[in-house]
């Protein structure tokens, strides 16, 4: 199957402006990314998709691949949608990767390129077992629990499930596994065009979580549990974290 891998890249952010041209352990960190990801031996291309002319030349300069797009894209979603009409090769699937997980590991991108390879799924994605009780109840955590079959039935900030005849918190992960949603989608390229037509959904407002408007509209979700830790940057302190994890890389 024909993959693109997309790294979408925005220069402006109102908690870390500039933040794909940080540099991590000396290297820009949209580098970072797309070396990682070229690292995929199930990807048959990778591009960075941005709306900013600064990361465009960056990246041309460490000789990688990128397409300017539209600066009113209201997601990453939107803005693979649009390289893909840009493009016009024959993918029949797209990865949207992460641009701000600088060391992302190219098996977790391998995993989801096999999952969407799979003639009956939709949209893909991963997730992975929490076994901290502060990333249990943060809001900053989207969880997700999943049918027998591994697709998505619902995600949310909130802990789900529930334990309704438990009050104590700490003893929820002894009675259920609980799985942290890991931020990288793969779609057929026939149902990206599709899900980047529907208008915002109600869940997808009250939960600020744009998954559940395909969910919503009858898309199905296949989920792959991975046991990889994700590191991202949202803010500049997070920078240092991740070199002291990520010394000599």
């Amino acid at each position: 199957m024909n993959i693109l891998g997309i790294i979408p890249a925005r220069y402006g952010s109102t908690r870390f402006e500039g933040k794909p041209l940080a540099l991590i352990n000396g290297k820009m960190m949209i580098q970072r990314v797309y070396e990682q990801s070229k690292k995929a031996a199930m990807l048959t291309d990778v591009v960075v998709a941005t709306d900013d002319r600064r990361i465009f030349d960056a990246v041309t300069g460490f000789g990688g691949r990128a397409v300017m797009t539209s600066p009113n894209h209201k997601s990453g979603t939107d803005r693979c949608r649009e390289v893909v009409g840009k493009i016009g090769a024959d993918y029949e699937a797209v990865i949207n990767i992460q641009g701000d997980e600088p060391y992302i590991n190219p098996q977790q991108i391998n995993q989801i390129a096999e999952l969407i390879s799979d003639s009956d799924t939709q949209i893909a994605s991963l997730c992975k077992p929490i076994r901290d009780i502060d990333e249990l109840l943060s809001h900053n955590a989207v969880k997700v629990v999943m049918d027998k079959n591994g697709k998505a039935l619902y995600f949310s900030r909130y802990t789900i499930p529930f334990q309704r005849n438990e009050s104590d918190t700490d003893k929820w992960m002894q009675l259920s596994t609980y799985y942290r949603h890991v931020g990288i989608y793969a779609y057929k390229t026939s149902v990206l065009k599709e899900i980047s037509e529907l208008p915002q959904s109600v869940l997808e407002k009250s939960e600020s979580l744009e998954q559940l408007r395909w969910l919503e509209n009858g898309y199905s979700v296949r989920m792959g549990v991975t046991e990889f830790e994700s590191f991202s940057v949202d803010v500049p302190d997070d920078i240092r974290k991740i070199e002291s994890v990520f010394k000599n890389c």
